[in-house]
């Protein structure tokens, strides 16, 4: 803290000689009231208005003129107190001697200096003036009488009332060591405070209210933390009042006639200032401290446009950076925390939005406050915390230490708050405009807008950011890409079809990236491994690809979107069978002789065409891209993490059928069928194959019967037809490969449907979900609901002849994804022999979906024989594990070729076929696996050394 005022000194504001106070009391007042004429008034710094954190906090109840009076007091009482001033005379400077300042124990009498030390250290030029008025201004003064340099008792009433604030707050609100509770004097000091507020208190020689404030202040400002007397004094030097003062004397280093300027005599100045160091607790660190917030406040409140102040402040920051390597006192590291904290704050909330607060005229500003803030951050010696806050949330976390990356963050930051302005500008204008149904449009504006940033970016700020960060440039271009590419994505996960607004903006998207990527480019040229890095970041918008998609998905939708639900198949199919029919009525309409062999040739080139249309109607894939692979085998644990986890959240009465229907899937009684568009578009594939089977047979029959008129056709013509109907038992013989092909496409793409019905649009009510944690609390009744739903929507789309086969082959998904929860349900699933009962009541109610799902649509003896696989699996779950262990040693020996176990030898791990069976050693080894008993784990681990469930 500093050394003390010693009792042989003391000089406070009220006299330890009780006396002469009033006299004391009233010099002060008549030499402060000469000062205050040649004292400018400096703007007063609102943590508001300047979105600034004062370090220090506000003293209330004292103005910014009552703390310039109080810090004149203490100056003028150290300066006092100090050897060989003279109480009669004001301070005086001899310009024509020498002599460099010391500390307050040196003689007072102090010169200017033709050049100043101070200012030559922070980087500041002399003004050439003449001296300041207050520095070399003479006269005489002195004691005056009671209430005499004061203009009536009210202005005598208020001074008095200072000086007992004053008094408060170095004693009482912010006393240097600590005020006990119930301290007699402490009392007394605020009853005499209070009665001052009224009316003034009575300073005669023999009052006793003067005596009683005497004897307080005396006695608080003499303690010491022990409760023992002391011998320094402490009236002025607690936190933060004694900063206040201090920041507020420093403030006399500034010009009053341009208060962005720094007096020449600012070495002299300093040097009477440190005379206050004993009363206030200033030691050399606070005071570069204080002396740097002092530059950096006045650059704020003279309106940022002297960036010499900001210069000298970061001058002054090298030297607070050596104190704060060596000085560790709790008090030292508070202040300097505050201001350096105060400095930062207000600074990155500009460095972070640069593109909001500086333009071309003040951008040189960032020229000069970026390394102020990288020293502050030096000296903080913080790591950056940087976190994604899109949409208002929290985001990652990203922890960095260098400047450069500090440069990262800036840019990152302000481009994004300059693209979001940008954004919500277009959106107002848009809602001004009542624009409806014009996202595009204002996709395609913010793509210029994105350009003319990065422009602004490049020309304006770029070549400033270069200087500390060689690839701005390239982090800025990356962040627009980035910012740009959010919207853009989200734009097109709206995007149903391929529009040619789409495409605008799809092209218009590439044009921004384009100029992007060059300048990354162009600020990565030298090869640096930081621009590599920014490239490798860059995710491209993928312009051409996306537009592939859409036009894949454009042909997909327009050629699998029926005309009406009357004619639920694609129109191409009509159009074919039309050109078809056409060309077989003017084949006939030719006036030559036809033979058979002219009526085949045309029979083999429509069906060619048709062969070709039907093999791309059947052209969606296959069954096994639908279905999940199957999770490793491992031994049931029953102290598994999950089922401890699945135990622990039992008891609140949720369970996955409570949950696993969100999002529209649980609707009460009444879900919504989860068939996806996809899906449905398999059943208009499905619809058009029939079309085109119902019309061949027609066009068969055209081909067979219709004679050209007016020509004989020859009577073998008939035996060659009736031949080629005979070898094919009644089959129509000129489309017969086509005949029989369209059946099997219908097949494959009914089969297809159904396991994309199954496994993917009802994955999360069936696979997903079924027996997961435990069978009782995730039964099939929501997954039937779904099931009825989508069967229901599925028979509205169909046509009627195609209806028994697409639910046939729903059946055997169905059935399949029963049989795969059983048996290759993953560690989420295990099962105990008493829950086979359970399992066997949901997979008859599942049968009986089938069986009453239309009338004639399946037949119930067909449901029996698909749905005797899954009996019999259930069958096994219901056996004890001996009887599985002994059934699966007999039958892996069987089907190995081991014929008896003999001693010692060891049972081989059956292969997965995927055909379950309860004869399948496969099938009842996965049983085994997720068997929830310790026989079946013991058996599993001596026997194949399966893994246990995490």
């Amino acid at each position: 803290m500093g050394q003390q005022s010693r009792r042989e000194s003391y000089s406070g504001p009220i006299s330890s000689t009780c006396s002469r106070n009033d006299q004391h009391l009233h010099y002060h007042h008549h030499h402060h009231h000469y000062y205050a004429q040649g004292q400018h008034r400096p703007l007063e710094l609102d943590d508001k208005g300047d979105n600034i954190v004062l370090p220090f906090g506000k003293l209330e109840g004292l103005s910014l003129d009552d703390m310039r009076e109080t810090a004149y007091e203490v100056f003028f009482t150290a300066s006092r107190s100090s050897p060989g001033f003279s109480g009669r005379h004001s301070l005086s400077f001899n310009p024509n001697n020498h002599e460099n300042g010391g500390d307050g124990g040196k003689p007072s009498n102090v010169v200017m200096s033709p050049t100043s030390r101070v200012k030559k250290a922070l980087g500041l030029k002399m003004l050439k003036r003449s001296p300041s008025r207050r520095m070399v201004s003479g006269g005489s003064g002195g004691t005056t009488p009671a209430g005499g340099e004061f203009n009536d008792s009210r202005e005598y009433h208020s001074w008095q009332k200072r000086q007992l604030k004053i008094l408060e707050l170095g004693l009482l609100q912010y006393p240097f060591v600590t005020l006990e509770k119930n301290n007699t004097f402490s009392m007394r000091l605020r009853d005499i405070i209070h009665s001052g507020e009224s009316k003034p208190i009575d300073t005669g020689k023999n009052s006793d209210t003067m005596r009683t404030l005497c004897n307080s202040v005396v006695s608080l400002s003499w303690r010491s933390n022990n409760g023992t007397p002391s011998d320094v004094c402490h009236w002025a030097d607690g936190y933060p009042f004694n900063i206040h003062i201090y920041t507020t004397l420093l403030q006399a280093i500034f010009d009053f006639r341009d208060d962005t300027l720094v007096l020449d005599e600012v070495d002299e100045l300093l040097e009477l200032i440190k005379k206050t160091w004993s009363i206030l607790g200033i030691t050399r660190p606070i005071h570069n401290v204080c002396l740097t917030w002092v530059l950096f406040q006045q650059y704020i409140v003279t309106g940022q446009i002297e960036s010499d102040l900001l210069c000298a402040s970061h001058a002054m920051l090298n030297e607070v950076a050596n104190d704060a390597k060596r000085e560790k006192e709790s008090f030292y590291v508070k202040i300097l925390t505050s201001v350096l904290s105060s400095m930062q704050g207000w600074a990155e909330k500009r460095l972070l939005n640069y593109h909001d607060h500086f333009n071309r005229g003040n951008v040189g500003q960032i020229g000069s406050l970026l390394p102020v803030m990288l020293s502050v951050s030096k000296i903080l010696g913080e790591d950056l915390t940087i976190s994604d806050e899109e949409g208002g949330g929290k985001g990652d976390v990203t922890i960095v230490d260098s400047s450069g990356d500090r440069i990262d963050y800036y840019i990152q930051s302000s481009i994004k708050k300059a693209f979001d302005k940008v954004v919500e500008e277009a959106k107002s204008k848009s809602a001004e405009l009542e624009m409806k149904g014009e996202l595009s449009e204002i996709l395609v504006h913010l793509a210029q807008e994105t350009e003319d940033l990065a422009v602004k970016e490049r020309e304006t700020f770029t070549p400033i950011l270069n200087k500390w960060n060689s690839t701005a440039g390239a982090v800025a271009a990356l962040m627009l890409h980035n910012c740009y590419g959010h919207l853009l994505r989200q734009y097109l996960n709206e995007v149903t079809s391929l529009t040619s607004e789409t495409v605008q903006v799809l092209q218009r998207a590439e044009k921004v990236e384009k100029v992007l990527i060059q300048m990354v480019v162009d600020y990565t040229s030298d090869g640096e491994d930081d621009g590599k890095t920014v490239v490798k970041e860059m995710v491209p918008y993928e312009v051409d690809s996306i537009i592939f998609k859409l036009l894949r998905q454009w042909i997909q939708e327009s050629t699998w979107n029926p005309k009406s639900k009357s004619e639920p198949y694609a129109q191409s199919a009509a159009e074919l069978m039309k050109l078809a029919n056409t060309t077989v009525e003017h084949f006939f309409q030719i006036p030559i002789g036809n033979t058979e062999d002219l009526i085949q040739d045309l029979a083999d080139g429509l069906e060619s065409l048709f062969q070709d249309y039907m093999m791309f109607v059947a052209a969606c894939g296959t069954k096994q891209s639908y279905i999940p692979s199957l999770p490793p085998l491992t031994r049931c644990n029953r102290d598994s993490k999950f089922s401890k986890l699945w135990k622990r959240a039992a008891p609140c009465g949720s369970s996955l059928t409570d949950l696993n229907h969100i999002h529209g899937t649980n609707e009460g009684h009444h879900p919504r069928p989860s068939t996806s568009r996809g899906t449905q578009r398999l059943y208009i594939r499905l619809n058009t194959l029939h079309y085109l089977l119902s019309h061949i047979q027609s066009l068969e029959k055209t081909l067979t019967q219709i004679q050209s008129p007016g020509v004989t056709v020859p009577s073998n013509r008939h035996r060659f037809a009736t031949n080629r109907k005979n070898q094919n038992s009644g089959s129509l013989s000129h489309l017969e490969i086509l005949n029989s092909s369209i059946p099997a496409a219908c097949q494959h793409v009914s089969e297809v449907a159904a396991y994309r019905l199954i496994f993917l649009d009802s994955n999360s009510t069936f696979y997903d979900s079924l027996y997961v944690g435990d069978v009782a609390n995730a039964r099939i009744r929501p997954a039937l609901r779904i099931l009825k739903q989508n069967i229901t929507l599925m028979t509205a789309i169909l046509a009627d002849r195609a209806q028994p086969l697409a639910i046939k082959e729903v059946m055997k998904a169905t059935f399949d994804a029963f049989l795969m929860v059983l048996l290759a349900g993953g560690s989420s699933r295990v099962f105990n022999r008493s829950d086979h009962v359970m399992i066997q009541e949901d997979f008859e109610s599942l049968n009986r979906i089938f069986c009453t799902c239309g009338e004639g649509l399946i037949a119930e003896n067909v449901v029996e024989r698909e749905a005797s696989v899954g009996e019999g699996v259930i069958a096994l779950m219901g056996q004890s594990t001996e009887q599985l262990v002994e059934d699966f040693s007999i039958v892996t020996c069987e089907t190995s070729g081991l014929g008896m176990m003999g001693s010692g030898q060891k049972l081989p791990m059956p292969p997965t076929t995927g055909k379950w069976n309860r004869s399948d050693p496969n099938t009842i080894l996965r049983v085994l696996c997720h068997r929830n008993d310790r026989a079946a784990n013991h058996f599993l681990k001596r026997t194949f050394q399966l893994a246990k469930r995490r």
